[in-house]
């Protein structure tokens, strides 16, 4: 970081712009709406409150920033610790930058492939067999009853909305039975919290990502994830205000969980399905990155060709990039960063959008690494923003 950060101190009432942001957002939201009378003041007002309580929480309270901070710890302890499969597998290769193994092999730097990858089939077979002791229904059932209470949103979509805190888009297997009989606003909801939020299996990835130039990151992703639930059931019902009765509303529902025969079958299961997770995000990558290096291509030749892209521009340099960062420049300022990383953090909102959250915090790391951002505010907001399954491959999926 430069030495601006000196005057992040100064910086606190940038979390009024923020808040302004938020209040903000929700206007453009309530404009799109599909019916803008039939608004639930208790469900924006719950959920806004849970959010500002659980932000307040992270932020402002000692005590649960101490919670965090030792949670970030442990969580970066157990990934080092889950790394024992990937190491034997992949040698040397599944060494992170500086590491050195027993035999003192050195590591040749980051390898997406080798060393974050692996993660995603740990954390999938993790998550196995947690849903089979039922350690996750549990935790799900809590997350859901408060969100049904607060907001007073059907049973179905706060189960399912709790339950993509923890394993993503996977999570409507949650209430396939009530998929075929629900309403317009719950399968909105379902969808939003879907894009909204990132699975634990991923989770372990962006940690990965991050930790050397991010040291607290994992606490952050948690928090990240725990926030987004809400906002995306407050912002879906905002978007489509419920007309009709739910099936589930008052209650909580039955959680649909086909359970193995044994915990070996779980952990297997699971392996094989993070496997299909991890070859998908490597298929995404591939294909979405070089078509966006062949639009690069043609974008900076009639860039130079009309005069936009100057002929003594840096050669390295991303036109996509740059028209990222001006686009949503005025998103990047308007959740809190100051003018000065907006343009930057805007970049990395706009390739989350169309080349997946991967390369987005890759970006992050980056600057973070080069000293880019300014303002250390900058780096925790893009950590927040980007913490999302909302970009153009997921639609395919959702389809």
């Amino acid at each position: 970081m430069r030495e601006g950060q000196r005057g992040d101190e100064a910086m606190e009432w940038y979390n009024l712009i923020s808040l302004g942001g938020l209040a903000g957002l929700l206007a453009i939201a309530w404009l799109l709406s599909r019916d803008r009378r039939r608004q639930n003041p208790r469900c924006i007002l719950g959920g806004m409150g849970l959010q500002l309580a659980l932000g307040a929480m992270v932020f402002l309270t000692p005590g649960s920033q101490r919670f965090f901070l030792w949670l970030n710890d442990l969580v970066l302890r157990f990934l080092d610790a889950a790394t024992a499969g990937q190491r034997f597998v992949f040698g040397p290769l599944a060494l992170g930058p500086g590491q050195t193994d027993a035999d003192g092999n050195a590591s040749i730097g980051f390898i997406l492939a080798t060393q974050a990858l692996p993660m995603v089939i740990f954390f999938a077979a993790l998550m196995g067999l947690l849903y089979y002791i039922g350690v996750m229904q549990w935790i799900v059932r809590g997350f859901a009853w408060v969100f049904a209470r607060l907001m007073r949103i059907s049973g179905a979509e706060a189960l399912c909305a709790a339950s993509n805190i923890f394993v993503g888009i996977e999570s409507t297997t949650a209430v396939r039975p009530y998929l075929a009989r629900m309403t317009d606003s719950e399968l909105c909801t379902i969808l939003t919290a879907g894009l909204a939020t990132v699975a634990s299996t991923t989770m372990g990835l962006y940690v990965l990502l991050l930790k050397d130039t991010f040291p607290t990151i994992a606490g952050h992703l948690i928090s990240a994830s725990i926030l987004s639930a809400p906002a995306a059931i407050v912002f879906s019902k905002v978007l489509v205000p419920e007309t009709d009765t739910p099936l589930t509303l008052g209650r909580v529902a039955e959680f649909h969980y086909e359970r193995e025969s044994g915990p070996i079958e779980a952990i297997i299961n699971g392996a094989m399905a993070g496997v299909k997770l991890a070859v998908g995000i490597v298929a995404l990558l591939i294909a979405f990155l070089g078509l966006l290096g062949v639009l690069d291509l043609i974008l900076a030749a009639v860039g130079h060709g009309v005069g936009l892209w100057p002929a003594g521009a840096d050669a390295g340099a991303s036109p996509i990039a740059a028209l990222l960062g001006r686009v949503f420049y005025p998103v990047a300022l308007l959740i809190g960063v100051p003018p000065a990383d907006a343009a930057l953090v805007g970049e990395m909102l706009g390739t989350r959008l169309v080349a997946t959250e991967i390369p987005a915090y890759q970006r992050l790391a980056a600057a973070m690494a080069d000293g880019q951002l300014v303002h250390e505010r900058s780096s925790v907001i893009a950590a927040y923003g980007l913490c999302g399954f909302a970009h153009v491959a997921s639609l395919a999926i959702f389809v």
